[in-house]
């Protein structure tokens, strides 16, 4: 999957990943569609739940220009083979070059699917949600926060590069400063970005 969403303030200027991807792939009305999923007040999607979908629509789009017919539930299951840390090499591989014989670009396909941080940079910065539960919700609370204090840790730590650079002390171009919070849980063994912890409401513990 593409790294390079837009996941932090730091992408000063950069249009949104987003954005740019359903003006590419033709999806209008995909972004209100989003939007409203994640301000529900019932049956509200998770980032992580949205970021499927918007990759599943770019399957969808990319398989229909290449002329591939699909049947129903074919396409979830083609998208878990691509992207599921739980499937096999073998399997991935199988899926993979199925879909190149049959014309898609796998790899630029996968280099357009999106991270769940991308798509809350998508609503959040670009189309200005905001979700606003009728009660408080402790992770929606501590997310924002923990986004808060990364804000503020990347821009101190901008202004310190750039003070050293402009005195002749750091050598340094143009730049872009990345805060990241990873959380290990050694009962279970994953790991998770914290504000994916928080959207995903907790480790795998629960499954096991």
């Amino acid at each position: 999957m593409d790294q390079s969403d837009d996941t932090s303030g730091s992408g000063r200027g950069r249009r949104s990943k987003v954005a740019r991807l359903i003006e590419e792939y033709d999806l209008q009305g995909l972004g209100a569609e989003l939007e409203q999923r994640w301000t529900a007040d019932e049956d509200r999607s998770s980032l992580r739940e949205l970021a499927a979908q918007f990759n599943q629509e770019l399957l969808r789009e990319a398989l229909e220009a290449a002329n591939v017919q699909h049947l129903d539930g074919e396409l979830e299951n083609t998208y878990r083979l691509l992207t599921d840390d739980d499937v096999s090499s073998a399997e991935s591989t199988r899926i993979q070059r199925r879909l190149e014989r049959d014309g898609v670009d796998v790899d630029a396909l996968q280099q357009d699917f999106v991270t769940y941080q991308a798509i809350r940079t998508y609503l959040k910065e670009y189309r200005g949600a905001e979700y606003t539960p009728a009660e408080t919700d402790p992770l929606e609370r501590e997310a924002t926060n923990v986004q808060k204090l990364r804000g503020r840790m990347v821009s101190v730590t901008e202004g310190k590069l750039e003070q050293l650079r402009d005195g002749g002390h750091l050598t340094l171009g143009e730049f872009r400063t990345l805060a990241e919070i990873q959380v290990i849980c050694e009962d279970c063994n994953t790991q998770f970005d914290v504000l994916e912890l928080f959207d995903r409401g907790g480790c795998n513990c629960a499954s096991e």
